[in-house]
């Protein structure tokens, strides 16, 4: 049996890249109890038992003195199995969580397996089970069983039944990663992507800037006929991207970031890290984008709170009046003219940035919302949603 153990052991080191020594280590402890079974020991003594790591053969200790008087053979064939194979799945787990911890923040590939509530539960390629939470959805993909999928790895958690490995098809890293896989210059540090606006399912916009003058930033990410880029918006099924040539002129990068618009005139207050904005009546709605799509992404693009205004003084509502539904203008003219929430005391950037990943922009869409809204975003409990909506409803503007 001794030799035989250690031959078990060293093939299962091999084969499930379980260290040897873990495995053993498991085995002494096992026998020990085992052997606590058969012999009687008193309180003060102490009970010792080691398998060689050369012959294979055990030996128990009471005290200093060994024991030489039970079937170790006995004993260890009847417990080194069962210790092995629950040691194997723990040890397997642990595999499982450091390989998967060490991709958070990359991209995962794998297969749809299933559904549950809502939720799609992705096969990892037979290693792991990976879940892609409702909200981690884009509200325009749809996904069947089996179809290949291939999303961003936000944590890994540790559970009694093995990790939990949690994925998102929504996060704007996703796109960053995505062009990092699709664009050589990206990859290799030539061009950088600076800032990423994303609303899952909708449009992305992606300011990039590259370190070397010969290479146009905007045209390496676009691709040969617009293959690169056309490869990420089918991986997206569809979402809309706009590529941004970052300047460090804040006035041509805001003017860039509002495109397609054609912007008459930017008056900027570098204090407040605010901007006006100045266009043409027949820019205006261009400019703001269906429900404020796209000044809100040109804003966060940018990183600046951005007002748009035309010429004439006619205010965005009126504008859009005649461009949307009712409703639909309703919302736009929230998305444009509600309070940012950078203004709303207690929210950290970590949670101001999962707010607008959700798609709440300003103070006022926080106050129409439930907890159990706020809830579904990450990071975000029961408690520090009920905060944040208490703040929202104290806020009175300035």
């Amino acid at each position: 049996m001794s030799q035989e153990l250690l031959a078990i052991l060293e093939q299962i080191e091999r084969e499930k890249g379980i260290k040897k020594e873990v495995l053993i280590e498991a085995v002494e402890m096992a026998l020990l109890t085992a052997v606590r079974k058969v012999i009687d020991v008193k309180p003060d003594e102490e009970l010792t038992v080691t398998l060689d790591r050369e012959s294979g053969k055990v030996h128990a200790f009471r005290n200093k003195d060994e024991i030489t008087t039970i079937d170790f053979g006995r004993i260890a064939a009847s417990t080194a199995r069962q210790v092995i194979i629950q040691k194997i799945r723990e040890a397997e787990k642990d595999v499982i969580f450091n390989e998967f911890q060490a991709k958070v923040g990359e991209i995962v590939s794998g297969i749809v397996y299933r559904f549950e509530k809502g939720n799609i539960v992705v096969d990892l390629l037979g290693k792991a089970e990976g879940i892609i939470l409702k909200h981690e959805q884009s509200p325009k993909e749809e996904f069947k069983q089996g179809q290949r999928v291939r999303a961003y790895l936000l944590e890994v958690k540790k559970e009694n039944k093995g990790a939990q490995i949690m994925l998102s098809r929504t996060h704007a890293n996703l796109v960053k990663k995505l062009f990092e896989l699709e664009v050589p210059e990206i990859y290799d540090g030539i061009v950088e992507i600076k800032s990423i606006a994303r609303q899952a399912g909708e449009r992305t916009k992606i300011a990039v800037w590259s370190k070397n003058e010969k290479v146009d930033s905007v045209g390496a990410c676009v691709g040969m006929r617009g293959n690169r880029v056309r490869n990420i918006v089918n991986e997206l099924q569809g979402e809309k991207i706009d590529i941004v040539r970052f300047n460090e002129d804040m006035k041509e990068y805001i003017k860039a970031a509002l495109s397609p618009a054609k912007i008459s005139e930017i008056k900027l207050d570098k204090e407040s890290m605010k901007a006006e904005v100045l266009v043409d009546d027949d820019q205006l709605s261009l400019a703001i984008g269906k429900h404020g799509q796209n000044v809100r992404l040109a804003s966060r693009l940018v990183g600046w709170e951005l007002d748009i205004r035309t010429k004439s003084g006619a205010q965005p509502d009126k504008a859009k009046a005649a461009d949307a539904q009712e409703e639909g203008a309703k919302e736009e003219v929230a998305a444009v003219s509600g309070t940012a929430l950078s203004e709303l005391k207690g929210v950290g950037e970590k949670t101001l940035e999962s707010l607008q990943n959700a798609g709440f922009e300003t103070i006022e869409s926080i106050k129409e919302a439930t907890v159990e809204d706020l809830v579904k975003i990450k990071g975000i409990g029961e408690k520090k949603a009920e905060k944040i909506i208490e703040e929202a409803k104290k806020f009175k503007g300035k």
